[in-house]
């Protein structure tokens, strides 16, 4: 079914959009995939804050050059879906492989990380990187260690003093 040209204006527009919202783009072959189970994986993406949309690969790879990323030809060919991935990456990937392996439907073919190209394993790679929560939480640790060990080496003479005295009391009070 062809489309008019108004039609693919907003198409590119809604494209460019969605790729200035991602941090990555993973390509997934939907062929077989049922329009319950589209649903079922647009919700179980949309919790990861990402998008799954069937695009139109000459559209997609005119709007991927108009925003100034790479256009993958190995992986704008067939029936193409993409997971347009918010801030946590790994968070969307691995949602997707999550409900692949319970549904068996879609095919991760590959992805666009900022001007990267990376085949199915790479794509499917993306889902061990830490998600935003742990990175966060590693920054801090590094950030706090410091000024932990600043306080541990304040407190160490205080604590030291009063090892001694306590030890000091309990000798006195066992030879009392």
């Amino acid at each position: 079914m062809a489309i008019n040209r108004q039609k693919k204006e907003e198409l590119v527009a809604r494209y460019k959009e969605l790729i200035a919202n991602s941090s990555a783009l993973v390509f997934t072959n939907y062929q077989g995939i049922t329009v319950a189970q589209g649903r079922s994986l647009r919700n179980k993406l949309k919790e990861t804050n990402a998008t799954y949309a069937v695009v139109k690969n000459t559209l997609l790879a005119l709007a991927l050059k108009e925003s100034d990323r790479v256009a993958p030809e190995a992986l704008l060919k067939g029936a193409n879906a993409v997971v347009f991935c918010g801030e946590d990456i790994a968070k969307s990937v691995t949602a997707l492989k999550g409900w692949i392996k319970d549904n068996k439907a879609v095919e991760i073919t590959g992805a666009l990380l900022e001007n990267s190209v990376l085949d199915a394993k790479g794509a499917e790679a993306l889902s061990d990187l830490p998600t935003k929560e742990q990175t966060r939480a590693m920054l801090l640790g590094v950030i706090s260690a410091p000024a932990r060990q600043l306080v541990q080496m304040i407190h160490a003479p205080g604590s030291s003093l009063a090892r001694v005295l306590n030890a000091y009391v309990e000798k006195q009070q066992e030879a009392a």
